[in-house]
């Protein structure tokens, strides 16, 4: 299974001009069973480039042989029309389960105003197994309300890992208590707006006896001894100042050895973000 998580930076390019098809085409390149997008807009002509299409059909349109999960995490009605800006996921393989998990958002007035942050997760059945995907997108300007997310990620985390270590199946339960199995096998990807080393990213993946699956890095699980590679920063654009990483897949332990290889593609110039491509046997 190969999956790619990506900031498409609403498909602005390094010439500021908005390029949707530019996007859709390094995807097809890549060739991805599961894709993860963050900052995909809708009707918001503010922002750079003038993103007045509405991105999220645009790419399900593109990939309309893939299942659809949206999750807008930001939507703001201006004379009854949706102003969307958020995540989404495509999967060539079955979705059992999806859900849509809004993350803590606490005020902050040292810090520039954010947005609201959220998570799709996706229990997807892949060829190796049911696997739960999920990509997000933390808060950049403000550290307090990061580590908020990050904290709340490893409760949702333990949280599914208990649900799939005390599962039983109950037929005679109505449809909507019958979700169906929930593992603890995950893969965690997006834009974390985190350093390697940084505080937040040493509690993500930080061992506690309580979370069954512990969270593993997967780019230093492929390359060993090896610094991360820079998701952004590398063809010029207004930000960042200086190449650096900040998107990441981390995996629960047990799959660490299945995994083949996580690269960055660092060829692109259709976003400040470069794809990150994982593959899994």
């Amino acid at each position: 299974m190969r999956i790619v998580s990506w900031n498409i930076h609403w498909g602005c390019g390094k010439d500021g001009r908005i390029r949707i098809h530019a996007i859709i085409d390094v995807l097809r390149n890549l060739n991805p069973d599961v894709i993860c997008l963050q900052e995909v807009a809708s009707n918001h002509p503010e922002l750079e480039g003038g993103a007045t299409c509405d991105q999220f059909k645009q790419l399900a349109g593109a990939f309309g042989a893939y299942h659809s999960v949206q999750a807008p995490v930001s939507e703001i009605y201006r004379n009854n029309l949706p102003r969307l800006f958020g995540n989404v996921l495509f999967s060539k393989f079955r979705i059992t389960q999806v859900h849509r998990h809004l993350l803590p958002w606490p005020p902050d007035p040292s810090s520039p105003p954010g947005m609201p942050r959220g998570m799709i997760e996706a229990v997807i059945d892949a060829p190796g197994g049911k696997v739960r995907v999920l990509t997000t997108h933390l808060e950049y300007y403000s550290l307090a309300q990061r580590i908020a997310q990050v904290r709340q990620i490893r409760y949702l985390h333990w949280e599914a890992c208990e649900r799939a270590r005390t599962f039983e199946p109950d037929p005679t339960l109505d449809a909507p208590y019958q979700l169906g199995f929930r593992p603890g096998s995950a893969i965690y990807c997006g834009d974390f707006n985190l350093n390697p080393g940084s505080p937040e990213y040493a509690e993500l993946i930080a061992p506690e006896e309580a979370i069954a699956l512990p969270l593993v890095d997967a780019w230093s699980a492929t390359h060993p001894g090896q610094s991360h590679m820079p998701t952004a920063g590398l063809h010029g654009f207004a930000w960042p100042d200086k190449p650096d990483c900040y998107d990441y897949f981390f995996v629960t332990e047990d799959l660490v050895p299945r995994l083949t290889a996580v690269e960055v593609q660092s060829e692109t110039v259709a976003s400040d973000h470069q794809p990150l491509v994982l593959d899994i046997s």
